[in-house]
């Protein structure tokens, strides 16, 4: 870039930032606002409160506002922002719903404290939600309007799966350029560029009852028969390929002294290539119970593609990197094992980078601590 082009750009750069930084204490607010009013996935009013208010919130800004009404999860959010013309648009990607039971404010009041907020869902990803806000004000304000169009897609059931908000969200982002995904920052800011796609399955052995000190001999225990359907799972663990296989639920049995005739295991998988899902849900499905007399019955899938690191993603981290240290900082990029709905986008092949929202995260600042991490 000419020397003439760079100093435009830096200051255009500049007054961007002095704009943000005139308004923390603004950021904040709207920070608060969102974290007072609790979102927990599974609380529908709640979830629905706080997309009407957001909504609001946004077509104050200009935007123009779509609510996608839900019959049980809560509602979902589409803002769309007028740009340059003949541009496509980006995609800011997000969610408003918290891991956090309605009154969790009361064990874990909004504080902010030496520069740090805290409270639920403050990480993830309440702040991340008034970066978009601000970003957009920004653009509006300190330099006159968007260069592009921007679509703003804010759910509610990020963190249980995103089973009512996939189709829409792969829908809008196919109609976009690129997706930038606010959800929280990897270590000192680094923005995430590979995300492992998820997998969940459910393995359940069928057994013969009987008493354990009766009749010991005529039972077949599905418990012994799952402990070796579990040491085959934990096989196909390869962690050169970035597959990893772990049974975290198990529950069987009634009695000491009954033989079990069931066991359930729940198992999750992890694959950093798309390519990997099928050959591990075929794997899964082949096995065999080793007691002929049991049965088995596997069910489940890959319910999250992985976002590989593709060209197209690089490109647009070292866009974002450039534009960083323009403004006087360094920027890592980080690969990350939990997924996101950025998982969906990237799947589709469309250019998506990740954790451009809050940097920190505890569990007592409002981090994480469920959900399909």
């Amino acid at each position: 870039m000419p020397k003439t082009e760079l100093a435009a750009s830096k200051s255009a750069l500049n007054d961007v930032l002095r704009w943000l930084t005139d308004r923390q204490p603004e950021m904040v607010a709207q920070v608060r606002e969102m974290v007072v009013r609790e979102s927990p996935t599974h609380d529908k009013p709640a979830c629905d409160a706080l997309c009407e208010y957001l909504a609001a919130q946004f077509e104050a800004m200009g935007g123009r506002v779509k609510i996608h009404r839900q019959p049980k999860a809560g509602n979902h959010l589409l803002v769309d922002f007028p740009g340059g013309r003949g541009r496509k648009p980006v995609l800011l990607l997000g969610h408003y719903d918290t891991v956090y039971d309605l009154g969790t404010l009361e064990t874990m009041p909004w504080r902010e404290e030496n520069g740090v907020l805290a409270g639920p869902g403050v990480f993830d990803m309440k702040s991340g939600i008034a970066q978009i806000m601000f970003a957009l004000r920004a653009m509006q304000e300190a330099k006159g309007g968007l260069p592009r169009p921007v679509r703003v897609w804010l759910v509610s059931d990020e963190e249980e799966g995103s089973d009512s908000s996939r189709a829409s969200t792969e829908k809008f982002a196919s109609q976009c350029e690129a997706v930038f995904v606010c959800e929280p920052a990897g270590p000192g800011g680094a923005l995430k560029t590979a995300r492992k796609g998820v997998g969940g399955f459910l393995i359940k052995v069928t057994g013969h009852a009987s008493h354990a000190g009766l009749d010991f001999e005529k039972g077949q225990s599905a418990i012994l028969e799952l402990s070796h359907q579990i040491q085959a799972v934990s096989r196909l663990t390869d962690l050169g390929r970035g597959i990893t296989m772990n049974v975290g639920i198990i529950r069987g049995g009634t009695r000491t002294n009954v033989v079990a005739a069931e066991a359930v295991a729940e198992v999750d998988l992890r694959i950093a290539r798309k390519s990997d899902g099928p050959v591990m849900e075929r794997r899964l499905k082949a096995l065999k119970p080793v007691n002929k007399k049991c049965s088995l019955t596997i069910e489940g899938g890959v319910n999250r593609p992985p976002l590989e690191r593709t060209k197209q993603v690089a490109a647009l981290f070292q866009t974002a990197q450039k534009i960083a240290l323009e403004l006087g900082f360094p920027l890592a990029e980080i690969a990350v094992g939990g997924g996101s709905d950025g998982n969906f986008t990237g799947g589709l092949g469309i250019p998506t980078l990740d954790g451009l929202g809050a940097v920190g995260g505890t569990a007592e600042a409002g981090g994480a601590t469920g959900g399909v991490d």
